[in-house]
């Protein structure tokens, strides 16, 4: 299944697959997502923005998604990253819809970020991840990412995990 860049006319199909994402994760005690984030805005600006990636096999269903920008939240100035001077990459929101993990999409949309980055020449990624959420924390872990440090977001029981890979070869 090809990633390819999502459009503003799947707006409805985007929210719907983060709606039962979140409902999933919170069925499993992982209070990541909720009705306020990822929203209505978010995803209207990732899908404006050009930056919402995805596996849709067909029209009506989104099997996995993620967002690459530079955007970083003000919070990550506080830690030390290895690549202090470089351009980099930044991902947000990489999700596979519960019928499909443990598939190998997750793995596949981080080495779509990681071509990506390649690519368009970036020195490093990052990112942050809910603490609690084992399986996402174990694929970064396993794809090389080094943790940098922890971050609080306001009403969210636990940190977030900073994590770094540095794109060698550019």
């Amino acid at each position: 299944m090809e990633i390819q860049k999502i459009g503003c006319k799947e707006l409805k199909t985007v929210l719907q697959f983060y709606r039962e994402i979140s409902s999933d994760l919170n069925k499993k005690g992982i209070n990541q997502w909720d009705r306020y984030y990822p929203n209505r805005f978010i995803v209207k600006s990732d899908l404006k923005e050009g930056n919402l990636y995805g596996i849709l096999p067909d029209h009506n269903k989104l099997v996995g998604a993620i967002v690459v920008d530079t955007n970083q939240s003000k919070k990550y100035r506080k830690l030390y990253w290895e690549d202090g001077e470089g351009s980099p990459l930044v991902i947000h929101r990489l999700a596979v819809h519960p019928l499909y993990q443990g598939k190998g999409y997750g793995k596949r949309l981080l080495q779509f970020a990681e071509e990506f980055a390649r690519l368009n020449e970036y020195s490093s990624i990052r990112l942050d991840v809910f603490s609690v959420n084992d399986g996402a924390v174990k694929m970064y872990e396993r794809a090389g990412y080094q943790e940098r440090g922890t971050i609080h977001f306001p009403f969210r029981p636990a940190p977030y995990k900073c994590y770094e890979k540095i794109m060698g070869g550019n």
